[in-house]
């Protein structure tokens, strides 16, 4: 099952991009029509908030009336916390069950509004973000669904901002214009994203090889990897010692292949084993056989590790899983600290990148680029041991 977050302002369209999916076979759960159906005349929500907020929030047929429950419920936050402590883990039941029902290789589209203002990103292997500019929100209000201008404007304010919802969406979509212009996005969406997301993960497919195209820094790399390392950190627990973003997509100004490395460092490889199933489920596929970090002591062997790839065919991931037992854990952090403090170093690197990049461009693969960049790698690990000494950098 692939799980979809989808959200967005008020006004910017979001049922639109829900019934589009639904044409294409997703399933729909819709988070506000679930809290409408767990306080419905004769369910226990309503009998409990009846017994929390009095008798007086119930219509004369045995309703909920709403505006009569708000005045009490957010009267305060003590009223306030009442109300979701009722309401939030009958909505969470229900939710579950309607996930559990679903075929194994459904794609689930979980409609929750307030997915950014609740930080439930990391619940989801993908979030979808609905936008459109304020302006025509508001028009949409107005004309669409008789609020007043006001209101409508108050209600966009109190939601999360543009900058909260960019953080959490992996996908972004501008509903502002016309209608076939969103609907084809996600229809190229559905085809070359969800239906292969899905189908890697069930199937535990295999990653295709990766040709080393060098590209600029991408400002939005730490974002993308923060939230990769939020769904990381949700499937290992607290198994995990620390959860991190590595590699040269996490050095600001360095140039790189557009894959994301990120490292979970465990006590010991058993553990790593522990919860390889739980982060495949997560969309991050343990890859078989035997992996390894070529080591910087000889007489001690290569430094075993696990290695983990994303699933999503729209960012690529390499996941490193390595533990206490060698020093490979404590190396990543260092080098990516080292060339972030040390631009001339950066720069250095970013050179022998290029030119690497350019003589393997006709490689199928970035193993030969690999290959030859290490020596440069192992050189470079000396150095910035030695300026940690200089500096007392620790992780």
């Amino acid at each position: 099952m692939l799980r979809v977050g989808l959200t967005g302002g008020i006004g910017a369209g979001k049922s639109t991009v829900a019934a589009r999916l639904a044409e294409h076979g997703a399933v729909l759960i819709d988070a506000d029509k679930i809290a409408r159906e767990v306080v419905e005349p004769g369910t226990e929500g309503l009998a409990r908030l009846v017994e929390a907020f009095g008798e007086d929030i119930r219509t004369p047929e045995g309703a909920l009336d709403r505006p009569a429950l708000a005045t009490k419920a957010f009267a305060d936050e003590a009223s306030r916390r009442r109300l979701n402590g009722i309401l939030h883990p009958l909505i969470g039941a229900r939710t579950a069950e309607l996930m559990a029902a679903v075929a194994p290789d459904a794609i689930v589209v979980h409609d929750v509004p307030l997915l950014v203002e609740g930080g439930m990103g990391a619940m989801y292997h993908l979030v979808l973000v609905v936008d459109a500019p304020v302006e025509t929100r508001v028009q949409r209000l107005v004309e669409l669904r008789g609020m007043p201008e006001a209101d409508a404007r108050a209600r966009i304010a109190a939601q999360a901002d543009e900058a909260a919802r960019r953080a959490t969406a992996d996908v972004w979509l501008d509903n502002g214009g016309a209608p076939d212009i969103v609907l084809a996005q996600l229809d190229r969406l559905w085809a070359d994203r969800l239906v292969p997301f899905e189908a890697n993960i069930r199937l535990r497919r295999p990653r295709s090889p990766m040709p080393p195209d060098v590209v600029p820094y991408d400002q939005t790399w730490p974002a993308q990897a923060e939230r990769a390392l939020a769904r990381i950190r949700l499937a290992v627990g607290d198994k995990a010692l620390r959860v991190d973003h590595i590699g040269s997509t996490s050095v600001p100004g360095l140039p790189a292949k557009d894959v994301l490395d990120l490292q979970v460092t465990v006590s010991t490889l058993d553990v790593a084993d522990e919860f390889a199933d739980a982060l495949s489920d997560a969309g991050f596929l343990r890859a078989g056989g035997d992996w390894w970090d070529e080591s910087q002591d000889d007489a001690n062997g290569p430094w075993y590790k696990r290695y983990h790839f994303g699933a999503d065919p729209g960012r690529r991931i390499n996941l490193h899983v390595r533990s206490l037992e060698t020093p490979a854990w404590r190396l990543a952090l260092l080098f990516a600290a080292w060339l972030r403090e040390n631009p001339a170093e950066r720069d250095a690197y970013a050179e022998v990148k290029r030119k690497l990049a350019a003589a393997h461009a006709a490689d199928a693969s970035s193993g030969p680029y690999s290959e030859d960049k290490q020596p440069w790698v192992n050189a470079a690990f000396r150095r910035a041991e030695e300026w940690a000494a200089a500096t007392g950098w620790t992780p």
